[in-house]
């Protein structure tokens, strides 16, 4: 079960997110909207099968609206320990979720709150579930590996896409990529370096394997058809 998770932040246009991410909205099995992002849902096509949150970034009168066309709530405090995209994954989870996608979750006026949501997919909960964050030219997932597991993440795509590999801890070690620019084989990533940041995708069937360590991997989506520099200063 694909559930959609939609955020408060920066809305996707729904041509942009086509463009850079064809299938994005499908399988589609649940729609969970965090508060504002319910009108973002419904601009994207997307009925919300359930609201969350405490309604203050949504407003009384939107919210009497929603309700009015038969939208549940699930009506929070203000004061809480999660934000309202939190307790939205908690609640696309409870409905039986193993994979998730989130939109809206980057930009708009609080830049905490993006941390916080790129934060959440390493959220105990979705431990072992596919987890993406998808805005208009940028998905974000992360590579999780144990010391007798390594984290393995297929890249398909567009060739010329920008990907970015962002330590997240101490160090990610090990890290192997094929079908990129600047290849890496069997190298640590230490927090902090900018070594991983913009490589670019040459093939359609790029991977990444990570021996033990927390990598983000960091998509952005080229859908100019413009050609790309044979080199690119401070790429890995």
């Amino acid at each position: 079960m694909r559930a959609i998770v939609v955020a408060g932040g920066d809305p996707p246009g729904r041509a942009a997110l086509d463009a850079a991410w064809p299938g994005w909205d499908r399988p589609c099995d649940a729609v969970i909207a965090a508060d504002r992002g319910a009108l973002t849902a419904l601009a994207l096509g997307l009925r919300p099968d359930v609201v969350v949150g405490d309604v203050d970034s949504l407003g009384t009168d939107e919210a009497h609206r929603l309700a009015a066309a038969g939208i549940p709530f699930e009506r929070v405090p203000a004061e809480k320990d999660e934000t309202d995209t939190e307790l939205a994954l908690l609640v696309a989870l409870r409905r039986g979720a193993t994979a998730v996608a989130i939109l809206g979750a980057l930009g708009g006026p609080r830049i905490d709150h993006a941390l916080a949501n790129i934060a959440l997919l390493a959220h105990p909960a979705l431990a072992g579930r596919p987890v993406e964050i998808l805005d208009e030219r940028t998905r974000i997932r992360l590579l999780v590996a144990g010391p007798r597991d390594p984290g393995r993440l297929d890249l398909p795509g567009r060739v010329g896409d920008t990907v970015s590999l962002i330590p997240v801890g101490e160090v990610a070690r090990g890290v192997t990529t094929h079908g990129l620019a600047y290849p890496l084989t069997g190298d640590d990533l230490p927090a902090g370096p900018a070594r991983g940041i913009s490589n670019v995708r040459t093939a359609a069937d790029a991977g990444i394997v990570v021996a033990s360590g927390l990598l983000l991997v960091v998509e952005i989506a080229d859908t100019t058809g413009a050609p790309r520099p044979s080199s690119i200063g401070g790429d890995s």
